[in-house]
């Protein structure tokens, strides 16, 4: 940068805005298990290291411990989410009453998983505060494709029963299959919770318990967003609306939702939000985050609007729809988990609105309305009393124009730590810069058409695992993005410095600061080099996250070809041992880098299996070899930008820097063993000892984290432990 001297820092506002989790009224005042039976042995650990490139193979444990236990006539009782207090709360509070966990057979006569077929008439919310999961569910039922994705059919009370059931989330960036056993919490033989209107249906019961166990608990349901339900059924992009301030085409934006299969949701703050433009505008940011976020009493909770609306609930919204009055008059649709309505203001049951239509449009309409918990009310009446609406889609299409799009996405997994990487949003100059940082190439505009070139690119930033530590106390942390422009001066590759971000502007950024689970921005930039940092509002705030950007994919002839190499290769099986990867990488590795490029060796292709292998059979799959791929790729950016003269080398004093780039922190002795075990005579690094090195970085890092489940930064082996860890690696 020159001449930085006589130039002055810039300032740039921050916003934050802090939301109220929805929680029902009906309060009488959960880490969850490994889905995997014997996840304790050493051996599962370490496979357990690349819980990131698993797939749902885990089906195959299902039916492996179904046939088992109907084999041995014996009903399955899950270890990892027992039938006791535990499952049911954290909090170490008295229960309100002594609960009786009861099979659906001990609970009515023919009992039964599904009856006809799953649909938002099964789902009637307990005694727990979790509207904003049943919202979600019966969004789910909308949309049959997506439902039964999360509810495998092949279950029944009957047919190869053994008092086992399974159920499937999209889990931080990968499809998980969570399993149960079907004990469910009574009282005086009735459920507890979430229960269908057939007393003998139980599907709904049981999706709930599984998702409390992938949660923690029964109890870590309490509270919540709807958005974070629909995205772990979908894996879709949220968005996320303010109604007093949402764009002026809301309706239309809501009504192209549907018809692209979106699930949607609503809900009304029982308290406002609170906004700061800057820190100074807030003299405790920290006072107002926890008032915010405290749990609401129950009297408060079920505080209604003037016309029978609950504040701190969520709706689900089924319908949007337009009839002949005057004028056209558009309605909506919304359901309340609770299984009743308690809504008296136009559109009403019995309201004098009906009278206003015509026969067909009137017996249309209510032909729709399929139960009690069902009400009509206009758009208009719509957005002045709800607060808060809530999208999720199933691909990152924008609901504002009408063309589709197909896309990629990359994913990166990372932390903030305090005093190393938790450096907060830009209002902390001084430690932002420490924040992770992921470069980002947009090669080509979206339209050629367009006077100007720009690209779409949607940013989902995910904070991992804070339902699962609300027994620890941590509510959802305010998070955020920026996204600046770097040029080759700058150092595309490398971590920017503090100076950069005092004299260079963001391209572009999230609206607000937000404390929900997940943030979304859809933004439009012109071709070039990004980096994409994810922040807390604060400094030294500690957490996970999953961040995901969505850009414009293309199909080219070359991925073609790339796949039919695979299959080639893999043969019938469609899997590759390391001699295998080793013709794979070495055919692609020419495109990737130049004729410069040698392939990779044996020695490094067994390593990449071993840090990417999931089931333990000492090969790949196609999906753990493109999930391989993408890091290849990924590093050899890094690589690149310090291999400037493409001699398929850099030194070991660079080595240093690409360590830093890639995320990984390590001390001065561990950059030294680096240089000893990977350097050659002249101190330089070739890419194949470059790939190795990071491969086992990662892998050794992913171990320890595996182990170290209390996440207090320590682990306890015994020698063959030990071995059995660094010999697959």
């Amino acid at each position: 940068m020159e001449d930085l001297d006589h130039k002055l820092p810039l300032v740039e506002d921050t916003n934050v805005r802090v939301l109220r989790e929805t929680e029902a009224s009906q309060v009488p005042d959960d880490q969850a298990g490994h889905p995997l039976a014997g996840a304790n042995s050493i051996y599962s650990a370490i496979l357990s290291r690349n819980e990131a490139v698993r797939d749902a193979k885990r089906l195959k444990t299902f039916m492996e411990l179904r046939d088992k236990y109907v084999k041995k006539k014996v009903l399955f009782e899950d270890p990892l989410f027992p039938a006791c207090d535990s499952s049911l709360f954290y909090s170490h509070q008295k229960p309100p009453m002594k609960f009786v966990w009861k099979r659906p057979s001990e609970i009515c006569e023919n009992p039964q998983f599904i009856v006809d077929a799953a649909s938002r008439t099964d789902i009637c919310q307990g005694e727990l505060g979790d509207c904003w999961l049943l919202a979600a569910i019966a969004c789910l039922t909308l949309n049959e494709k997506l439902l039964y994705r999360v509810i495998p059919r092949d279950q029944s009370f009957t047919e190869n029963y053994a008092g086992i059931f399974h159920f499937q989330f999209w889990r931080y960036g990968e499809w998980i299959d969570v399993v149960v056993d079907d004990r469910i919490p009574t009282y005086n033989n009735r459920l507890v919770f979430t229960k269908s209107f057939r007393e003998n249906e139980f599907w709904s019961a049981l999706l709930e318990k599984a998702y409390a166990k992938l949660n923690g608990s029964y109890e870590a349901l309490r509270g919540g967003n709807t958005l974070e339900a629909m995205e772990d059924f979908t894996g879709g992009v949220t968005e996320f609306f303010e109604l007093s301030e949402a764009p002026k085409e809301i309706y239309k934006i809501m009504r192209k939702a549907l018809q692209r299969g979106s699930l949607m949701g609503c809900s009304i703050d029982p308290h406002s939000f609170t906004t700061a433009k800057n820190l100074a505008d807030v003299t405790n940011v920290h006072q107002v985050i926890n008032y915010v976020t405290q749990v609401t009493s129950p009297s408060e909770m079920q505080s209604k609007t003037e016309l029978g609306l609950v504040r701190g609930h969520a709706y689900s919204i089924i319908a949007l729809e337009e009839v002949a009055k005057d004028s056209k008059m558009r309605l909506i649709r919304l359901r309340n988990p609770w299984g009743r309505v308690l809504w008296k203001g136009p559109w009403s049951a019995n309201s004098k609105e009906w009278s206003t239509i015509s026969i067909a449009d009137r017996n249309n309409l209510k032909k729709q309305t399929v139960e009690e918990s069902e009400f009509w009310m206009s758009f208009d009446d719509f957005k002045r009393n709800y607060t808060k609406l809530e999208i999720c889609n199933l691909t990152p299409d924008t609901l504002q124009r009408d063309e589709r799009h197909s896309w990629n996405v990359s994913v990166h997994e990372g932390r903030w730590v305090r005093g190393s990487s938790a450096g907060g949003c830009r209002n902390f100059p001084d430690t932002f810069w420490t924040n992770p940082q992921y470069h980002l190439q947009l090669y080509e505009d979206d339209d050629p058409e367009e006077p100007q070139d720009l690209c779409t690119v949607v940013v989902a930033l995910m904070q991992k695992g804070r339902r699962v530590q609300k027994q620890l106390g941590p509510r959802f942390l305010t998070i955020g993005f920026s996204i600046y422009e770097v040029t080759i001066m700058c150092g595309c590759n490398r971590h920017l410095q503090k100076d950069f971000f005092l004299y260079n502007a963001s391209k572009a950024k999230c609206k607000h600061y937000m404390n929900l689970r997940e943030i979304t921005e859809r933004v439009r930039l012109p071709p070039g080099q990004y980096v994409v940092i994810p922040t807390t509002f604060e400094p030294h705030e500690e957490g996970q996250f999953i961040l995901r950007v969505f850009s414009e994919n293309r199909k080219t002839e070359e991925e073609k070809q790339f796949r039919v190499m695979y299959q080639q290769i893999a043969g019938e099986d469609m899997q590759i041992f390391a001699n295998e990867l080793q013709a794979i990488t070495k055919n692609v590795l020419s495109k990737l880098h130049g004729k410069t490029m040698e392939g990779f060796s044996l020695e490094t292709c067994r390593s990449m299996i071993a840090l990417m292998d999931t089931d333990g059979t000492g090969k790949l799959n196609l999906q753990e070899f493109k999930h391989l791929w993408r890091k290849i790729k990924q590093w050899h950016v890094i690589f690149k930008g310090y291999d400037k003269e493409q001699t398929g080398s850099i030194s070991s004093f660079e080595m240093r820097n690409a360590v830093n780039d890639a995320g990984l922190h390590l001390n001065k002795q561990l950059y030294d063993i680096i240089a000893m075990r990977y350097a050659d005579k002249r101190l330089n690094i070739d890419f194949d000892s470059y790939i190795c090195c990071f491969v086992r970085l990662e892998g050794m890092f992913r171990a320890f984290n595996a182990f170290d489940k209390d996440g207090d930064g320590l682990i306890k082996l015994n020698v063959l432990e030990w071995l059995q860890l660094t010999m697959y690696s």
